[in-house]
């Protein structure tokens, strides 16, 4: 149940918010969606024939202007939400899963952006005997993030208010069980809101006030780990670990910059090459490569008080067996437990296929 430790990850820090903002307001939403299914792979082809519909519902809390970052991020929300979704087509079923969001404002709060991260479940995953044509979900339990970006509109009348606009779904298990070629939905949202208490801004403390915000260039110490499978079905799952280490440097309240490298002990590419080797699939391999891999990379943090938005770009300088290309993306949350020790939950793809889903401890020196 690894993959669902991310959800729980970005759930508990907004606990944390909401113990620290008792005299915020609340609203609830509600939106009805109609999408299509995006062939970002040529694999799911033959899985896009209809258009699927479902609702998301959430529940929000206002941020009450009390730290600095709330006025950083011109006072966002966060909450909690569902979706359910139904593809309209057997072999792909229906999902539903629970989420934790962010909402962010612009345009003098008639934009509105989502991003939500949680879990969801599926009705009818890849079974090689029952449902072979499912190879978009090889599991019941996906990781699942979705983004909307509506016109919002509140009080139109009363306590109701309107929201409409478009917005993306996102399944994966990220290859923590084969087939793993995910699925997309491009959808059209309207929906209602509902203001359940008003905001109340209280007085900035005396340590958020906003001024210059530096640190010095550190050195982090991170290790992650996990377990994921080949994309060859029925290979197992295996346990992997990455050692890594870079520096950082706090460029304001918002960002920090990064720049790194780290080394992979990824069993499943021993797995993977012990069977083409065996299987003779590909004749170029004799069995004596490495499964290891050593990474260079840059990257971003965003931060969010002690919570932050981590994005990272590398490239393999060492790179002995061939999967996937030798360019990959890291992206997740990361939480500073103290000035030290951090902790986080990521995700390493290759452009849009997913490799594993990380979970680290860093130390900061």
């Amino acid at each position: 149940m690894g993959r669902c430790l991310i959800f729980f990850f970005f759930l508990g820090s907004l606990f944390t918010l909401h113990a620290q903002e008792r005299d915020a307001g609340y609203f609830l939403d509600a939106h009805y969606f109609y999408g299509t299914v995006l062939r970002h792979n040529k694999d799911i082809s033959h899985l896009v024939r209809k258009h699927p519909e479902g609702f998301i519902l959430g529940f929000n809390q206002y941020a009450n202007g009390s730290k600095r970052w709330h006025r950083e991020y011109n006072m966002p929300d966060w909450g909690v939400s569902a979706v359910y979704q139904n593809f309209k087509t057997e072999a792909l079923g229906e999902n539903m899963g629970v989420y934790a969001h962010f909402n962010f404002y612009f345009l003098e709060r008639h934009a509105l952006l989502r991003i939500g991260q949680g879990i969801a479940y599926n009705t009818n995953p890849f079974d090689l005997e029952t449902n072979f044509k499912n190879n978009a979900f090889g599991s019941h339990f996906l990781s699942s993030t979705y983004l909307l970006l509506h016109f919002n509109k509140p009080a139109i009348w009363r306590q109701l208010g309107l929201q409409a606009g478009l917005g993306v779904v996102h399944y994966s298990n990220a290859n923590v069980k084969a087939p793993n070629t995910s699925a997309n939905t491009l959808t059209a949202q309207i929906g209602i809101s509902y203001e359940m208490a008003s905001r109340t801004l209280v007085p900035a403390r005396i340590d958020s006030i906003e001024s210059r915000f530096s640190e010095p260039i550190a050195l982090h110490l991170v290790v992650r780990a996990g377990i994921n499978e080949s994309d060859y079905v029925n290979l197992g799952q295996h346990p992997f670990v990455v050692v890594g280490g870079y520096l950082d440097k706090r460029l304001s309240y918002k960002s920090s910059v990064q720049a790194g490298a780290e080394v992979f002990f990824s069993e499943f590419i021993e797995k993977e090459i012990d069977y083409l080797v065996a299987s003779r699939l590909d004749a170029s391999l004799t069995g004596g490569e490495d499964y290891r891999r050593v990474g260079v990379f840059l990257g971003h943090e965003l931060h969010f008080n002690r919570l932050a938005l981590l994005t990272q770009a590398g490239y393999y300088v060492y790179y002995p067996y061939d999967f996937e290309g030798r360019f990959y993306q890291r992206i997740g949350l990361q939480y500073h437990v103290t000035r030290a020790w951090f902790l986080g939950a990521t995700l390493k793809t290759h452009g849009a296929k997913a490799e594993a889903v990380e979970f680290g401890i860093g130390y900061r020196l």
